[in-house]
């Protein structure tokens, strides 16, 4: 097949170089600098956040594969690739580990630092995929009460387990979010979202930026214990004003452990290989570093205290917060130099 497949690849998708080359003309770009002239003679994409894809980029190109490395597609036009016949696949799931350690770290990590106690608290999840689910498991083991809010999974499943958002703002500690971007979560955490969460509650944003308005955030500040954010609208240039009054603030790297990239990476790389039956590369996946490996945590019994140290010491989040707010203008650059983290699971 070399010489008459052609790959374009954002160049910050890790673990790719080498994979393709036997099978693949590839070239490599960084995700935000690809155009349509790099696309004229190009079979498939794999991309990464950057990367908007849509007519302008695509319409009379021969691109006929988009492998997206993440969990979200609100990045790229899919009904209108669909009508171009252009089949769109995403790595759906691959950073749920790296995400909930991410919101355990921050919620433990802010709570120590401004006295909380977490004991009989209780979490809203809003969005119960494959980050919400994993989210969930962790905190019932954790001992917190849990609640959910899923319509799409409430309609498939009943309503058991599941309440309205109404009940999961007014009576939950800590809200938060995991939904995708599309236009029924466009802004959805408004005026009227905050208005109706607890008084003194926490609140979490590791999904996308665009789920939340900023203003209304703002105005709701003064209400909450603490704000987590990692996901912000108009990445890279964020609310400066919105960073000052974040407890956490980092530059969207909730999902950037060494295990997700992996997962990301083997799943772009799967798709690509199926679809233009490159068998050597049915079942592709990086090689693990040992010293990456996922360690468990043993935390059954433990204070919260004690839970807070063994989170910190397997992901100091507020040296990300640090990086961040020292330059705010170098969100892209934190992004695409971050040293990729171990991930921790929790000892059910």
């Amino acid at each position: 097949m070399s010489g008459r497949l052609k790959t374009v690849v954002d160049s910050a998708v890790p673990f790719l170089k080498g994979v393709l080359e036997p099978y693949s003309e590839v070239v490599y770009r960084a995700g935000f600098e690809m155009c349509r002239e790099d696309l004229l003679d190009a079979d498939a994409l794999i991309i990464g956040t950057r990367t908007k894809c849509g007519r302008d980029l695509l319409e009379g190109t021969p691109v006929k594969l988009i492998a997206t490395a993440t969990i979200g597609t609100d990045h790229i036009d899919v009904p209108w690739c669909d009508s171009a016949g252009i089949i769109v696949t995403n790595a759906a799931g691959c950073d749920a580990g790296g995400v909930m350690n991410y919101v355990f770290s921050a919620l433990y990590g802010v709570a120590s630092r401004k006295g909380i106690s977490l004991e009989g608290k209780t979490i809203g999840i809003v969005g119960v995929g494959h980050v919400g689910k994993l989210v969930d498991r962790v905190a019932l083991s954790l001992g917190f009460n849990v609640m959910r809010y899923d319509p799409p999974r409430e309609k498939a499943e009943g309503h058991f387990g599941f309440t309205t958002l109404d009940n999961l703002l007014s009576s939950s500690d800590i809200v938060t979010l995991h939904v995708p971007h599309n236009p029924s979560t466009f802004r959805m955490a408004d005026e009227s979202f905050f208005s109706r969460m607890k008084e003194g509650a926490i609140f979490i944003n590791s999904a996308r930026g665009e789920i939340v308005d900023d203003l209304a955030l703002k105005k709701a500040a003064p209400k909450l214990s603490a704000i987590v954010i990692d996901t912000w609208n108009h990445e890279p240039d964020v609310d400066r004003e919105l960073i000052d009054l974040a407890d956490i603030a980092t530059p969207h790297i909730a999902g950037y452990s060494y295990k997700g990239k992996q997962n990301g990476a083997a799943m772009s790389v799967k798709s690509l290989a199926r679809y233009f039956s490159i068998e050597p590369l049915y079942e592709y996946f990086p090689e693990e570093v040992l010293e990456l490996e996922s360690v468990k945590l043993e935390l059954k019994g433990l204070s919260q205290g004690e839970i807070t140290s063994l989170m910190q010491y397997n992901y100091p989040i507020f040296t990300d917060d640090f990086l961040f707010r020292m330059d705010p203008s170098s969100f892209d650059s934190l992004r695409s130099g971050y040293q990729f983290r171990r991930e921790f699971y929790v000892d059910f």
